[in-house]
């Protein structure tokens, strides 16, 4: 009962301090949008006729104090109203709808494919400390963290795309072959490009956890036992070393929604970093401020997961 009532306080605080997050991006982005130059109140200077310039600025509000309209858009995104895009005239969560699933597919196949890498590697390099294979694989991490997205996308595409012809460049899928296969080959360049961005972050950090935890003492008694070294490090030292990769994990999500605008540009992935892309480019403020709230709500969904999963991890953490 007592567990059951620290989660849910847990639980509580959590969702409580993600939502003053959510608000006071939502905020930021609203007022800086709205007050910084070529904002908003650029229309006054489009070259359209006195009527449609008071249509317009009557549609968006301008003929109010930027606080009443946060108010008036706060109160619609409370229920789901996002506002209209100025682009198309659709209702800004439409766009963001048709969007955010090819995002979420892409950002989250680079995570796995970051993970299920990244984690082996970090261990092996912490196994093998200062060895010739550890120097190597911490000189790719280093270049990893230093390739730009867009050079490394460009330079994918010229190898596997043009000159070999194995995968396609751009797009979710071929209209004529529309098939899961076919998806797959579309994700894999981009996959590759964002996950090697990513990738080192989490070789890092589960290489110094590794360490950190290999020097232990518990390990070295269990090693003193008799038991196998594959054993040791599964049983014993992998889940300790797990949990800063987890927070590693968490951090780096809202980093890679942040490369999908790049990597989305690059491959012409119709997702939501390009559509962000768009609406800057179109000043599409409606669509800004919207996407940078999906985008807060998204890092504080994942922060809160990172948080459960500490406590999956280590119960001993339920309590803090």
């Amino acid at each position: 009962m007592v567990v059951g009532q620290e989660v849910a306080r847990f639980l509580f605080q959590r969702i409580a301090s993600g939502a003053l997050v959510i608000v006071f991006a939502s905020a930021l982005t609203f007022f800086f949008v709205n007050l910084a130059p070529g904002g908003p109140s650029s229309i006054m200077r489009f070259d359209v006729s006195a009527e449609q310039r008071e249509a317009l600025i009557k549609r968006m509000g301008l003929d109010k104090p930027v606080v009443e309209r946060y108010a008036d858009w706060a109160a619609g995104a409370i229920r789901g109203d996002l506002g209209t895009s100025l682009l198309s005239d659709e209702p800004v969560t439409q766009r963001i709808g048709e969007r955010l699933p090819n995002t979420l597919i892409l950002a989250g196949a680079a995570l796995v494919v970051s993970i299920l890498i990244g984690i082996p590697i970090g261990l092996i390099q912490a196994l093998r400390r200062g060895s010739a294979l550890d120097h190597l694989l911490s000189f790719y991490s280093a270049i990893g963290l230093a390739v730009p997205v867009f050079w490394l996308g460009i330079v994918l595409i010229l190898v596997f795309a043009v000159s070999l012809g194995w995968l396609p460049s751009a797009g979710v899928t071929t209209i004529s072959e529309d098939t899961l296969v076919e998806r797959l080959r579309h994700l894999a360049l981009p996959t590759v490009a964002l996950a090697t961005t990513t990738l080192p972050t989490i070789v890092r950090f589960m290489r110094s956890a590794a360490l950190e935890v290999l020097d232990e003492d518990y390990i070295r008694t269990a090693a003193s036992k008799g038991l196998a070294p594959r054993v040791v490090v599964t049983r014993h030292a992998l889940r300790n070393a797990l949990i800063p990769v987890v927070s590693a994990v968490g951090a780096l999500v809202p980093r890679l929604l942040g490369g999908t605008v790049v990597t989305e540009s690059v491959f012409s992935w119709p997702g939501m970093g390009r559509l962000a892309l768009e609406a800057a480019q179109g000043r599409d403020y409606p669509l800004i401020t919207g996407i940078t709230v999906v985008v807060a709500g998204i890092a504080v969904a994942t922060t809160l997961l990172v948080d459960l999963a500490y406590t999956r991890i280590d119960p001993r953490l339920r309590a803090s």
